[in-house]
């Protein structure tokens, strides 16, 4: 029996083993993962949002970017012309990335949809960076502009004038840091584009079969305005107009005291009157001859003084000046003047953002000086008043500060001169006491009866 024991036993514990393997090895195979990821690129994918007008003859290249000087990337489209790439990323704080699936057309080839459901691989990838670039037009006239405004004389002159050049000529200019550009000039419709924008801003002369260019400022200055103008009719995004043109034109708050006017005052004389049921002294002083008792009448008397004086009182706290304090602004700008702001606000926005350093400058110092067709005149105004009233806003606002600081220090001197002379006090009470008395002081006396106990009443 012993052995039969041990032997179902062993058979049960075998049974038990194989069980535990088997479901050891089916949870295995039911965590595993289905895909298999592939190692982190290099250089990974990007995520570009493009046109629908862009043909599929349209290529990225890299061209000079004309504020920076530097390589740039853009669309350039053979049929719709010249795309520059606007970066939209999520804040650092915030982490964001892109998991993009390719279609079933772009697939591998050799592979099928089957195999992909079947866990062969993933048909993914994810975009660590959640970076989104989006390609909207740019006018043509930007990207050759710094070769316009280098083209100047070489005779040494303190101001050396630019000269006729005909489009090979600027476009070289261009070509020395732009890799690109000669392959996109052999599409006519982005060559016939380039110089249409050339012709709006420069003076042109035919010499021969070809056109030659020079750029003027003023044509120059007058495209740019436009294009402002434009950007300012359709309104500027919330962050700009907050930032740029709303707080700007703020003025500050102002506080006044209005007292109003009193009415006529009338006069009262001292002949008796009687309101409410109540009599004047002179009243009770009648009725007092009359009466009887003389405890009556001064009791009366004490009553209508008070009465009276109550009455007085009240109609002084009628009459008295109520003083109120208003604050308003100092200053509102007009419609005229906000528009006027917006349009300088997109002017300075271009001109940062599209036009060279150097060239930038003189834009903004012609549009000063009146160059353009648009007086900015009542906003110049504005802005002088706006100045003034914010400087003496903040004298005033430094006297005040002043004044209520003058008033915390004189607080602070009394409260440490209260302090010093309590501090005084205890020194020469200490000073005073003997050595005794100092001991006693210092004496356990928790759990000890006083002395006036033992003279209590038992």
């Amino acid at each position: 029996m012993a052995r039969t024991t041990r032997s179902k036993g062993g058979a049960a514990t075998g049974s038990s083993a194989g069980t535990k393997g088997k479901t050891a090895t089916a949870t295995a195979t039911a965590t595993a993962s289905r895909y298999t990821l592939p190692k982190e690129s290099a250089n990974p994918p990007q995520l570009f949002v493009l046109p629908k007008k862009a043909t599929q003859e349209s290529r990225v290249v890299t061209l000079r970017n004309p504020r920076y000087l530097k390589p740039t990337r853009y669309l350039v489209c053979p049929e719709n012309g010249i795309y520059e790439f606007a970066k939209i990323a999520a804040p650092s704080s915030a982490a964001r990335s892109w998991l993009l699936e390719n279609s079933p057309a772009k697939l591998v080839a050799g592979e099928t949809e089957e195999s992909t459901d079947n866990g062969s691989s993933f048909n993914a990838h994810i975009v660590k960076d959640a970076d989104l670039y989006v390609a909207s037009p740019i006018d043509p006239l930007f990207l050759v502009l710094p070769a316009l405004s280098a083209a100047r004389s070489s005779k040494s002159s303190d101001a050396p004038k630019r000269m006729f050049l005909s489009s090979d000529d600027h476009f070289d200019v261009i070509a020395e840091s732009s890799n690109h550009l000669s392959e996109i000039l052999r599409w006519p419709r982005v060559r016939d584009l380039l110089e249409s924008r050339m012709s709006a801003i420069c003076d042109t002369v035919d010499a021969g079969d070809e056109n030659m260019f020079r750029l003027n400022e003023g044509k120059l200055l007058a495209e740019i305005l436009s294009k402002a103008q434009k950007m300012s009719e359709g309104g500027l995004p919330k962050s700009m107009e907050e930032k740029f043109v709303t707080k700007p034109l703020e003025a500050p708050f102002l506080a006044s005291r209005s007292q109003p006017a009193l009415g006529p005052t009338t006069s009262h004389d001292a002949s008796p009157l009687t309101t409410d049921g109540v009599t004047t002294p002179q009243t009770e002083a009648t009725e007092s001859q009359e009466s009887t008792s003389s405890v009556e009448s001064s009791d009366s008397l004490a009553s209508a003084a008070s009465a009276a004086s109550t009455a007085a009182t009240s109609v002084t706290n009628e009459l008295a000046p109520a003083v109120t304090e208003e604050i308003a602004v100092a200053m509102i700008a007009s419609e005229e003047v906000i528009k006027l702001q917006r349009l300088r606000v997109a002017f300075n926005f271009i001109c940062s953002s599209y036009i060279p350093p150097s060239m930038a400058d003189s834009l903004k110092e012609g549009l000063a000086t009146g160059g353009g067709s648009v007086d900015f005149a009542p906003l110049e105004d504005y802005l002088g008043r706006l100045t003034q009233v914010r400087q003496e806003a903040m004298a005033a606002r430094s006297l005040t500060d002043y004044s209520r600081k003058r008033t915390l220090d004189e607080e602070e001197d009394e409260r440490a001169e209260k302090r010093r002379k309590k501090e005084d006090e205890e020194k020469r009470k200490k000073a005073g006491e003997s050595r005794g008395v100092r001991d006693l002081k210092k004496v356990n006396v928790n759990g000890m009866k006083k002395l006036s106990d033992f003279f209590k009443k038992k």
